[in-house]
């Protein structure tokens, strides 16, 4: 920002403080460009993921008719939803169903589990939700990983999931947790379930091979799940005493933000994390939230 604009920016949002309340509420609900980040808490996973994306101006600004939709959860646990070690299956739900409201033609949902596969779709709760909400839900298919090339720090080149590229769009929906080396593991680490190969090789450079990843794919929307939150022992948890209720989602474009807001979650900043930091610094985002405009909605 040059000096000219800080200045009218400054003056802008001096003038905005000192109108009343009420009649600033009423300004800023005609302002019409969308915020970065939407965070939305309330007790309903559905309620709280529709609101976020309305917030952000509604699911015909990221799914068009006619798109093929990839949502990409975490569904890398045999865990139940109350352990928080996989997306909650009420939001992915609702992905669903809100992308095929704004006329997708065909919803994909899938992950590459660490555990066996079957188990981790059926436990999570995810296969059945997404598959009632009228999604394809499947099992990845080794053939259909292709290799592409990254030119990144740490990797030259790896397998990607073919349906991920060729899709329309792409919604990337994380749980936000503990993880014993990346120290937390939200949108940006999400991408490893699209990962084929030996995936696990990648962490004696993790922080750079998850941004060499993440640069491939560019999600039309992140929903980050934060209505529980596994706090320790992640990424596979199993003691809901690590489990905290936060009731919350928070959504958008950018998913370096929204990793960034999610780190506060946990008592850190997106700064405190490598992948996140190394992320910023290559361009894919924004990790100073105080940057950011967020919108900030609380439901009954």
């Amino acid at each position: 920002m040059n000096r000219r604009n800080f200045i009218k920016s400054s003056i802008a949002a001096g003038l905005m403080l000192s109108v009343p309340g009420p009649l600033r509420g009423i300004l800023e609900a005609a302002d019409p460009k969308p915020p970065d980040l939407a965070v939305v808490r309330g007790t309903s996973p559905e309620r709280i993921t529709r609101a976020a994306i309305d917030a952000l101006g509604g699911i015909s600004r990221f799914v068009s008719r006619g798109d093929v939709v990839v949502i990409k959860p975490n569904i890398g646990w045999d865990r139940r939803p109350e352990f928080a070690a996989t997306t909650n299956p009420e939001i992915v739900a609702a992905l669903v169903r809100a992308s095929l409201e704004a006329g997708a033609k065909k919803v994909k949902v899938f992950d590459n589990p660490v555990f066996d596969a079957r188990r981790c779709y059926k436990q999570s709760g995810i296969a059945d939700a997404a598959s009632r909400a009228g999604a394809e839900v499947s099992f990845m298919d080794t053939r259909r990983f292709k290799d592409v090339k990254l030119g990144g720090r740490a990797l030259k080149s790896w397998p990607l999931y073919r349906d991920v590229l060729e899709a329309d769009k792409v919604i990337n929906a994380p749980v936000a947790k503990h993880h014993g080396l990346a120290g937390l593991t939200m949108a940006l680490k999400n991408w490893m379930g699209i990962m084929g190969g030996r995936r696990g090789s990648i962490h004696h450079s993790l922080d750079n091979s998850l941004v060499d990843v993440a640069a491939a794919i560019k999600p039309a929307l992140t929903v980050l799940d934060a209505v529980r939150i596994l706090t320790a022992n992640g990424p596979q948890g199993g003691d809901l005493q690590d489990v905290r209720k936060v009731d919350m989602v928070v959504a958008g474009i950018d998913q370096v933000a929204v990793d960034s807001f999610g780190a506060t979650l946990f008592g850190m900043k997106g700064g405190d994390l490598g992948y996140i930091r190394a992320a910023h610094q290559a361009g894919l985002g924004r990790m100073d939230i105080s940057r950011l405009r967020i919108k900030r909605i609380r439901l009954g």
